[in-house]
């Protein structure tokens, strides 16, 4: 399936551009929207492709250029600042929505926005991308083998360098510290704290509570009211957050200190190397739990973060254009449990690979 009635929105980014690229190898004629208009265009005469000159902040101008145009794919963060113009915009035009976020806030307010969703007849899947396609579907998998699982704990380990905009999300992030849900209800707890050693398929990582995407999407997903996520980090940076994490969570809520960060991202954070982005791994496990303390879990290997992006934000599109779902949907919601197994180079053990 091929078509070009559908936008990306943030194109010239740099995930935008991964993005555009496997949707044209794939077949596809999206068109490329932003709101620099060199950029846009530059972009579009390069690979032939239609402009759209959109800012964000204009809505009679955002609702006008979705005028036949069947889905948005939001690449473009901070994503609290971008994706709720973007969002409001679609649900207006009767236009299906998805993101590639990993923030809580932007997954708190999609789904908010379901009956509406469901009203007009779309689709809303924020987190259509590394955050958080394989954690959602991971979780989903290893849920259903336990239906009574009263809790859940996920570990990421992504061995990968961040682009500036996955730098300047995490910097906005960081005034909130890291956040668990318990009983149904996110909790605060300071940057740092109640960290774990994880047994990864490939080795034994240490890990810290991060607020990752599935504090909301596997909630929704698997049902679970207790969750917590980990990310997997070098020791010494462990030892580094474990000592200042506190403190770098009061100065970030300093919105110059923020401003001077996201600068200096932009200046430093380029992103993974073509050769990174063919030759790492990422890994990922779940784990739940029932009352009686029965267990279940899994792993998963997936292709380096940046190109699952690409990959498997485009397979969305194809199968949200192809099967129609309706509603404020996680992935797994929208294409099962299985679907990150669609995407080349995934691997899903339910018994932990000898070492």
């Amino acid at each position: 399936m091929t078509t070009s009635n559908w936008m990306i929105y943030g194109a010239y980014g740099f995930t935008g551009q991964l993005v555009v690229e496997e949707a044209i190898r794939r077949g596809h004629r999206p068109i490329l929207a932003g709101r620099s208009a060199f950029k846009v265009t530059s972009l579009a005469e390069k690979h032939g492709l239609q402009p759209a000159i959109v800012n964000l902040e204009n809505h009679t101008e955002l609702v006008k250029a979705l005028q036949g145009v069947e889905l948005v794919f939001h690449a473009a963060g901070p994503f609290q600042f971008t994706s709720d113009p973007m969002l409001q915009a679609c649900l207006e035009s009767r236009v299906n929505y998805m993101d590639i976020t990993g923030e809580l806030p932007v997954f708190q307010n999609t789904f908010t926005h379901h009956a509406k969703a469901q009203q007009v007849g779309v689709a809303l899947i924020s987190g259509a991308g590394f955050d958080v396609i394989p954690s959602d579907c991971l979780a989903k998998h290893v849920a259903d083998q336990l239906p009574a699982a009263v809790e859940l704990q996920i570990g990421v380990a992504a061995t990968s360098r961040p682009s500036a905009g996955t730098a300047k999300s995490s910097i906005e992030m960081l005034p909130r510290g890291s956040l668990r849900r318990e009983r149904g209800r996110l909790v605060p707890q300071s940057l740092g704290e109640e960290g774990k050693k994880i047994r990864f398929s490939h080795r034994e990582l240490e890990a810290l509570p991060i607020s990752w995407g599935d504090l909301e999407t596997a909630y929704r997903s698997t049902g679970i009211p207790t969750i917590t996520t980990y990310m997997a980090y070098p020791s010494h940076l462990v030892n580094t957050v474990r000592k200042y994490g506190k403190t770098v969570q009061q100065l970030a809520r300093f919105r110059l200190l923020r401003r001077v960060a996201k600068r200096i991202a932009e200046r430093y954070f380029k992103g993974p190397s073509a050769e990174m982005r063919r030759n790492n791994r990422s890994y990922l496990w779940a784990m739940v739990k029932d009352a009686g303390g029965n267990q279940a879990q899994a792993w998963l290997e997936t292709i380096e973060t940046y190109q699952l992006t690409a990959v498997a934000g485009v397979r969305c599109v194809e199968r949200l254009l192809a099967e129609g779902p309706v509603g404020a949907l996680t992935p797994a919601q929208a294409f099962g449990a299985d679907f990150i197994m669609e995407i080349e180079g995934s691997k899903r053990f339910d018994i932990l690979p000898q070492l």
